[in-house]
């Protein structure tokens, strides 16, 4: 006698995905995972996006939870789930909610003792979750019908509301089996704060910015991650500081705001922004993350007495903590009770650099990374979403001055070389908005991932690509150099004819000079289809900011060590 409808197991997760507003998930089939597949691919609502590897696919999810708040990747037990685990890994660093979904091995094998393939050669089949909780804010195997729907809603539920990445491993006999339909659950649910802890870490910050002379506002990436953004731009308004962002927060606040000064990054920060951060009485970092990245090797004269930090679930300022304090909580109350005060953005008015109209294109002129990124900067409109892969092409991207409503995104925290290309994919596939993502990558960076422009091909998508050929590991150069930084060069732009095939629409080209350049940015703005511009720079050719940076870092990785 049935107990009324019924979903399976696969179908049950499927549902799930959907509820949390998924429409996309990347895949690589392998037989652990064929059944739950399968089970996908009844679902009308979802598209599968089938990968070349699983590290892109990662990469992938990756970009789609920027852009859409949650993503998904399917993979096969093992030699699946530990090639996607890098990018799972970026995610984890980055803040962002991906659920891996993996086949696992038929319940009954490590009880009769089977030895499987795909594993490590020992029947103990529990290694992929256990290695994944390191990267991961819950790590399951389900094994067992009566698991399904707890299991499945508790993960996907700790992926939301912690914004990390989880890993649910399903075995693959009971993929297919009955399970009960899924309930209607909230699974977006906001954090809130302890109401004294709140009131109390309001009024103190207020009376410390409201007796400042010269506060600035910062904004920091963890402003994704808690939903803040926002709550950030409401106290921006309130305030009237000079407000900077972090490199890795840079596109959350608009650069068009009357009160934007710049990128601040210590010593390579944007022209005057590191001058007044620092020489304020009073600064709010609200969400930041501090690394020896984002501080440029820990060579920012921050002073703890002057700062306040907001983090997600804490403030703190002037050797006092408030625990359990939301930060969209905390940002809006204080935006309530704030004093405006524009002395940071009258500062900085006095000493913002005015730059010079750039030259006309000097058709025969052999192209330079500055302008290149001054083509780069004509043709960003409002629908631009700007992606950086790791290298001089973060320094030369935060100079790029970026349209309303124009998106910019950098893995800084995890800075995995390759990353940008599984991102694009994934971005525009999940953008809510139509947009068209414009990848810097360069050709060290793109020889890791290359494959997934096939995929971009395949299901129709136009980013424009911008590869960088200048023969090596760059910000590597800059870091530390070697012969391990040169690298076998390759005629890039002839790859999209590999990729396209017999029915593929991509469209390349290959330009050393800026008149080359400018005549492939026109093509690619009106292609519709996948474009990638292969530009010949010179090897010694990056920014200053990255040869200054790049010795900061240097010489925090080359500290003796010392003695206990």
């Amino acid at each position: 006698m049935s107990d009324g409808p019924r979903s399976t197991v696969g179908g049950y997760l499927a549902t799930r995905l959907e509820q949390v507003g998924i429409k996309h998930y990347f895949a690589v089939p392998g037989d652990y995972n064929l059944m739950l597949l399968d089970e996908f691919l009844k679902n009308p609502n979802l598209q599968m996006i089938s990968c070349c590897n699983e590290l892109n696919a990662g990469y992938a999810a990756d970009g789609y939870a920027r852009a859409s708040g949650v993503s998904a990747a399917v993979v096969t037990f093992s030699v699946g789930g530990l090639s996607i685990l890098n990018a799972i890994a970026g995610a984890y660093a980055e803040d962002l909610p991906v659920i891996i979904i993996s086949g696992g091995p038929n319940s009954n094998s490590e009880a009769q003792n089977q030895l499987l393939h795909h594993t490590c050669g020992e029947v103990s089949y529990g290694y992929c979750r256990d290695i994944f909780a390191h990267v991961t804010s819950s790590s399951v195997i389900i094994r067992h019908l009566e698991d399904v729907p707890t299991q499945i809603d508790k993960a996907i539920a700790t992926c939301v509301r912690t914004s990390k990445p989880v890993y649910i491993e399903i075995a693959c006999n009971i993929a297919g089996l009955d399970t009960s339909i899924p309930k209607k659950q909230r699974f977006f649910i906001k954090s809130t704060s302890h109401p004294e802890a709140l009131e109390d870490s309001v009024e103190r910050a207020a009376t410390f910015l409201n007796k400042a002379v010269k506060p600035v506002l910062v904004a920091g990436v963890k402003l994704r991650e808690c939903g803040a953004i926002e709550a950030f731009n409401e106290l921006a308004d309130a305030c009237g500081y000079g407000v900077a962002s972090m490199p890795n927060a840079k596109g959350f606040f608009s650069e068009q705001h009357p009160n934007y000064i710049g990128t601040y990054w210590g010593p390579v920060s944007s022209p005057g922004t590191n001058e007044i951060v620092e020489s304020a009485d009073a600064y709010l970092f609200a969400g930041p993350v501090f690394t020896d990245y984002t501080t440029s090797g820990y060579t920012t004269l921050i002073n703890p007495q002057k700062l306040i930090k907001a983090e997600p679930n804490r403030t703190s300022l002037k050797n006092k903590t408030y625990n359990d304090v939301a930060l969209e909580e905390f940002l809006r109350a204080l935006a309530k009770k704030i004093k405006p005060n524009k002395s940071s953005l009258i500062a900085y008015e006095r000493i913002k650099l005015e730059l010079a109209p750039e030259p006309a294109v000097k058709h025969k002129q052999p192209i330079t990374t500055r302008r290149l990124f001054c083509q780069i900067q004509q043709m960003l409109d409002s629908s631009s979403v700007v992606i950086a892969e790791t290298g001089d092409s973060w320094f030369n991207c935060m100079k790029l001055k970026l349209p309303q409503h124009a998106k910019f995104e950098v893995q800084m925290q995890y800075g995995s070389i390759g990353w940008s290309v599984g991102a694009t994919l994934g971005y525009e596939l999940g953008s809510t908005q139509p947009c068209r993502v414009i990848s810097l990558i360069g050709d060290g960076s793109f020889q890791l991932t290359s494959q997934e422009v096939s995929t971009m091909i395949r299901y129709g998508l136009k980013p424009i690509i911008f590869l960088i050929n200048n023969g090596g590991y760059t910000i590597e150069v800059e870091i530390h150099d070697g012969p391990y930084n040169k690298i076998q060069n390759w005629n890039y732009a002839e790859l999209i004819n590999v990729f396209n095939a017999e029915d593929g629409n991509g469209w390349s080209a290959k330009v050393a000079t800026e008149g080359q350049l400018a005549k492939a940015i026109k093509k690619a703005l009106k292609h519709d289809g996948v474009v990638l511009i292969e530009v010949i720079i010179d090897r010694d050719d990056c920014s200053k900011e990255l040869l200054e940076w790049g010795s900061h870092v240097s010489a925090n990785n080359g500290r003796p060590p010392k003695n206990p």
